[in-house]
């Protein structure tokens, strides 16, 4: 049930944004971290399987808690948590939680994907429906790095990579459980082999282009625990069109 709503507690360098879903709002700090269209894709492409039957969803490496706001919004799934390992974030995401009067439904976990098992996450093996991720792309040793700690750590495998993640995942999740993934076209190899030696098998694959001209810079994942060995590529998804305007698919995702 929504409780009622707070009066939105800013701090220093913060602001306030209305994320277009049913006038939820989120609280981010610019000079940190911020959203993406790839969240936003990522928790519109695992909406679209959640069955009312679903009882629980995590979603790992929440920032501020964007994913599980707009699974609130647009799915029935009573428990939505989020794990995320940066304090200040982790803070914002629980403010957002009482600004939208979430609380009892959607919560949130200060910890490191990769303490799963004797921290955080040691009761919920196999509790989960459903598990998304919108996890560091850029492998740790690798890539330009930031001198903002909170940018690094939100862009970089500096704590968990990818392959914790995904352990994660497979742990949490109960036999035929969901996992939804965000990632960049060029791990695609190591998402379709650490999946499947760690039990997730890809079902379906997406390609993510800023226009009709561009290449893929964004991968959606579809995996399931315990699925069988077939994987179907799904017709690639524009972010915008030749002049610049969302796609109807893109504004699909919004709604």
């Amino acid at each position: 049930m929504l409780e009622k709503k707070m009066e939105p507690e800013l701090f220093e360098g913060e602001r306030l944004d209305e994320i277009g879903f049913g006038g939820l709002t989120l609280v981010q700090k610019p000079e940190e971290f911020c959203y993406g269209v790839d969240a936003v894709i990522l928790a519109d492409f695992a909406a679209k399987y959640a069955r009312r039957s679903f009882r629980a969803a995590i979603d790992l490496g929440t920032g501020t808690g964007i994913i599980p706001l707009i699974l609130s919004y647009k799915t029935e799934i009573p428990k939505i948590t989020g794990i995320e390992v940066q304090k200040d974030s982790f803070g914002r995401a629980m403010r957002n939680t009482k600004n939208n009067g979430l609380e009892g439904r959607v919560s949130f976990i200060h910890g490191d994907v990769k303490d799963f098992r004797t921290g955080w996450g040691k009761d919920l093996q196999g509790s989960c429906d459903l598990v998304t991720s919108n996890p560091p792309y850029t492998a740790g040793n690798s890539g330009l790095t930031s001198s903002n700690p909170a940018k690094l750590i939100a862009r970089h495998e500096t704590t968990a990579d990818l392959e914790d993640f995904m352990k994660c995942a497979a742990w949490l999740l109960r036999d035929k459980g969901e996992f939804f993934m965000v990632h960049r076209p060029s791990r695609i190899v190591d998402i379709c082999c650490l999946g499947r030696q760690h039990g997730l098998e890809v079902k379906e694959l997406q390609f993510v282009s800023p226009n009709r001209e561009g290449k893929p810079n964004i991968l959606l994942v579809h995996m399931v625990k315990g699925g069988g060995r077939e994987a179907k590529m799904l017709p690639p998804l524009y972010v915008y069109d030749m002049e610049g305007n969302y796609t109807p698919e893109l504004l699909e995702a919004y709604r």
